[in-house]
């Protein structure tokens, strides 16, 4: 036995660098070989049912959660009704067409689901075509080729029998044949939803509400030399185009300079302060013994030593005294300071304005840019003054960042797929942490189901964020841009890192070790190096190597589906945070509002999806099939959430096609790349090639031809040519018109934004006077802006003396922490669009056409008598007339000024000023003539009318 063992030689143990390359070479191996098809479509579509199946017995009794729109939105935008049954969706979802929820859900949701059906349908016929061309081909020559011990197990694999891995010559001729009847059906689908869309905009921009709003008929105007920064340098600018002899008003931009900053740092006091109390008040009658401290901020310069801690109460009362003391000075030196670099004109029509906008649209005016103008809660308004040179500088600096995150994430995606996925890995490599392994199998069997995907996931949630944020530190300025170049990057990110690096890492790893062998001989040139590895074969085996996983990952996508539809997040955490946690009165109001739809995130899933299946539908048409039933399940549901649970935070008008179209073209690129890869690798024929090679030409071509026949219609009302035919526009109000202030609707929101005030629970009204010492007067306006007027609420018991001020808090019962008593409140609505109520665009305390716009017209009251509609109250002084006096009677169209508000909050509003005064006269508009109260709107929004 003991010569046994020394004959015996130990086993050569691998170095640790060893170690570590035979886990980097596949790292997301394990992932793929752990995946089961038949297993992963089993357990999602039966988890997928299960979901379902609760949201039918959970949305009747929890409308908060699954239809706050139904709760919310004003006639005009609210959806179909429901009632309590289980499947009392399923009509309102199948039944309403896309005509009526245009106007319901906006022109952003309505193409949303137009492309959402579109993806459905493409992916049908192309699964049709790939099922019945793909399949039998590469079964049939698979089998008939398959002799040999060494194939019989892999052939007898229906799954990879489906694959082109045993496949040469010609039966590669059907791929070609795919690519260009994929190319064909992608084609159509884009063509014939590209003019869909061009319908949609046609119809949208011929709408009252974009007829008659002021941003549709304003330029903005960017880059102005100094020499031209007044209002009158722009009407200059806007005059040597000589497309229009109309005449626009103009506005110059005002350098604000600190005062965003100001605003922003007082919002946050507020909030924190308000979080300090709900935590500190949570039970009034039994208070901590301690008050809570917090750390100075950095930006206070009133404190110098920022790490101690201080007095959370009195601080942040301090500070935000301070701060609105800051912002009202600074509000008042305004017009004192140099005008900005980009500016406004309105003209009177909208074909003046989309006319000189076509006629500016590739050039530079006088240095200046030309633009249709945003709406003004879309403009990022820090980025208008930024110049040509320092935009290219930002934008090369943003794209150097989002190039190195896109490329370099891979190595941390690799290690966490290598080491926190599987911990035996790290074990390995680490035998002191091999023991703690072992003593708790169980523990780290959790952390090891848990740690990765929750890292990932949490990545995945930041991302867009991230690129929000580098898109506006880039220059772009407005919101609907930022949203597009958020697409656009996600997308290059994930197909990039989740789609190339994920399918084929393993495969380029091995080659790369396999050409620094062979390298090491020193006999071999570089050609011969590269015919010894055979790139294109072994890139096409791994890629039919992993299409498997590919294949599940879409099937699983089902279940995220049905999350998104049950709303489980949305559900958990409202109960669990109003248990266990301290939630401020407005953030209870947030949460029973209706959430904002991230259309940048969903369009990216969309995108990738298809890229994905497209892809790998050459190689697997199992992927398109799975593709096609993902859409078919997810149109329905999206178009339920859009109708009844989520919101269009900021209204683009349906703008994000042609990033979407351009991206669909680059996945149909991708894909007759990869049968371009099979084709090279086994068909072994140049005549295939040669085939395939019109096809990038095809779609370039195609793209083209999109571009000039429907861009330039989707974008401009206009080109400045009216065809014969054509019927008339809306009638607009001209006189109205003439009055507009340009100035008022797009001068920036810091010289009129009302200031935030803190929210506290009603229980503890009576412990506010002992623990706060703020301010102790309203709230402080922009009375210093030359075109605002701060005004006070008028008191019922004394007539004609301004209301006492109701001191620094507004006090929100728990009856009335609900979205709907303040969703005609700027700083709420602004986070749900316009449909809801009031947009920050309105600004309060202004004279404009608002409330009728009567403002400086060169005739007396009594010359309107004889017009229709027309009331007086009984003694109001009037000119002589043989009239009979009206009496006053309740206004149908909403002036019902003596109704009872049971939101007490807008004791904080300059709105509703004259509660308890004699109800003033009214003037019913002809009914062709469409204002922001015709009676048709009753009970839409009014700010709608300019916020549009």
């Amino acid at each position: 036995m003991a010569s046994t063992s020394r004959g015996m030689f130990p086993r050569d143990e691998p170095s640790l660098q060893e170690k570590i390359l035979q886990l980097m070479s596949d790292p997301f191996g394990g992932e793929v070989a752990t995946n089961s098809i038949l297993v992963a479509i089993g357990t999602s579509l039966g988890i997928t049912a299960a979901i379902f199946l609760a949201f039918c017995i959970l949305r009747p009794w929890n409308e908060v959660v699954y239809a706050p729109r139904l709760r919310h939105a004003d006639e005009k935008h609210k959806p179909p009704p429901m009632d309590k049954s289980l499947f009392a969706w399923v009509r309102p979802v199948f039944k309403t067409n896309e005509h009526e929820y245009m106007y319901t859900i906006g022109m952003d949701a309505t193409i949303f689901l137009r492309i959402a059906r579109m993806c459905r349908n493409m992916f049908i016929c192309l699964a049709i075509i790939g099922c019945s061309i793909i399949i039998p081909v590469n079964i049939s020559k698979s089998v008939s080729l398959g002799t040999g011990d060494a194939n019989n197990k892999k052939i007898g694999n229906i799954i990879f029998l489906m694959t082109p891995m045993y496949l040469w010559g010609q039966p590669f001729w059907a791929m070609v044949v795919c690519s260009y009847a994929f190319d064909i059906v992608i084609c159509g689908f884009l063509w014939w939803t590209y003019r869909a869309i061009l319908q949609l905009r046609r119809k949208f921009m011929e709408s009252p509400d974009y007829q008659n709003s002021l941003h549709s008929r304003t330029l903005l105007i960017t880059d102005i030399s100094r020499n031209l920064r007044s209002d009158q340098g722009i009407i200059e600018i806007t005059d040597s185009i000589r497309a229009t002899p109309d005449v626009p008003r103009a506005s110059i931009g005002r350098n604000v300079k600190d005062i965003p900053d100001l605003i922003e740092q007082h919002e946050q006091a507020v909030i924190d302060l308000e979080q300090v109390l709900a935590k500190y008040l949570k039970k009034p009658n039994n208070l901590p013994t301690t008050r809570p401290l917090c750390k100075p901020s950095k930006k206070d310069p009133e404190y110098t030593n920022k790490k101690e801690k201080v007095d959370a109460i009195d601080y942040l009362s301090a500070r935000i005294q301070r701060l609105e003391a800051e912002i009202k000075q600074a509000r008042e030196t305004v017009d004192k300071r140099d005008a900005m670099p980009y500016g406004f004109a309105s003209y009177e029509t909208i074909e003046s304005a989309h006319t000189v906008a076509y006629a500016a649209r590739s050039k530079k005016v006088k240095g200046a840019i030309i633009q249709l103008a945003p709406k003004p809660k879309d403009i990022i308004w820090k980025n208008l003054s930024v110049d040509a040179k320092s935009r290219r500088w930002k934008r090369f600096v943003n794209t150097l960042w989002i190039t190195l995150l896109t490329v370099l994430y891979f190595i941390p995606n690799a290690l966490v797929a290598v080491f926190l996925a599987q911990l035996s890995n790290i074990a390995a490599l680490w035998p002191e942490f091999g023991v703690e392994m072992r003593k708790n199998p169980k523990t780290w069997g959790i952390v090891q189901g848990i740690a990765a995907p929750a890292l990932t996931s949490l990545f995945y949630y930041f991302l867009p964020i991230i690129f929000r944020r580098l898109s506006i530190k880039a220059g772009d300025i407005s919101k609907t841009s930022r949203e597009r170049h958020v697409i656009a990057k996600l997308y290059n990110f994930f197909v990039f890192n989740n789609l190339l690096v994920f399918s084929l890492f393993g495969a380029v790893f091995k080659l790369v070790m396999a050409t620094i062998e062979l390298a090491k001989k020193g006999d071999l040139k570089w050609y011969q190096i590269l015919n010894n590895i055979h790139p294109f074969e072994n890139t096409m085996i791994a890629l039919c190597n992993i299409s498997p996983f590919w294949v599940t990952w879409l099937v699983q996508r089902n279940l995220g589906a049905a999350i998104d539809l049950v709303q489980a997040v949305n559900l958990g955490w409202g109960s669990f945070s109003r248990k266990f946690m301290n939630p401020t009165p407005r953030e209870l109001i947030q949460r029973t509002a209706p959430p904002p739809f991230d259309y940048a995130s969903y369009y990216n899933y969309f995108l990738f999806y298809s890229t994905v299946a497209l892809c790998f539908g050459s190689l697997q048409p199992i992927t398109l099939v799975v593709t096609a039933f993902y859409f078919a399940i997810d149109s329905s549901m999206k178009k339920y959430l859009l109708l009844y649970v989520f919101a269009t935070k900021n209204e683009s008008g349906g703008v994000y096609w042609r990033t979407l179209f351009n991206r669909f073209l680059v996945g149909t690129l991708l894909s007759n790349c990869i049968v371009a890869l099979m084709v090279g690798a086994r068909g072994g024929d140049n005549k295939m090639l040669g085939a395939l090679v019109p096809l990038p030409l095809l779609l370039l071509g195609f793209k083209f031809y999109c571009k000039s026949s429907f861009d330039s219609a989707i974008k401009y009302y206009t080109k400045g040519e009216t065809p014969k035919g054509v019927e008339a526009p809306p009638s607009i109000d001209k006189e109205s018109r003439r009055r507009d202030r340009v100035t008022v609707r797009f001068g920036h929101p810091a010289l009129y934004q009302k200031l935030t005030v803190p929210m506290v629970h009603e229980k503890s009204r009576h412990l506010l006077a002992e623990i706060y010492r703020g301010r102790l007067d309203g709230d402080i306006g922009g009375g210093g802006y030359s075109d605002m007027y701060s005004m006070k609420r008028m008191s019922k018991e004394n007539p004609g003396k301004a209301e006492a001020a109701t001191g620094p808090f507004e006090f929100v019962s728990e009856s009335n922490m609900d979205y709907e008593n303040y969703k005609n409140r700027p700083e709420f609505a602004d986070e749900t669009g316009s449909e809801f109520g009031g947009a920050s665009s309105s600004r309060p305390g202004t004279p404009s056409t608002v409330m009728g716009g009567d403002r400086g017209r060169p005739m007396s009251r009594g010359s309107e008598r004889d017009e229709p509609g027309v009331l007086y109250p009984q003694g109001y002084h009037t000119t002589p007339s043989n009239l009979r006096e009206y009496s006053p009677s309740p206004d149908s169209r909403g002036f019902n000024l003596d109704r009872t508000v049971s939101n007490t909050s807008q004791a904080r509003d300059d709105a509703n000023l004259l509660a308890g005064a004699q109800p003033m006269g009214a003037h019913t508009p002809l009914a062709s003539a469409y204002t922001p109260y015709s009676p048709d709107q009753a009970h839409s929004n009014r700010n709608d009318y300019f916020g549009r």
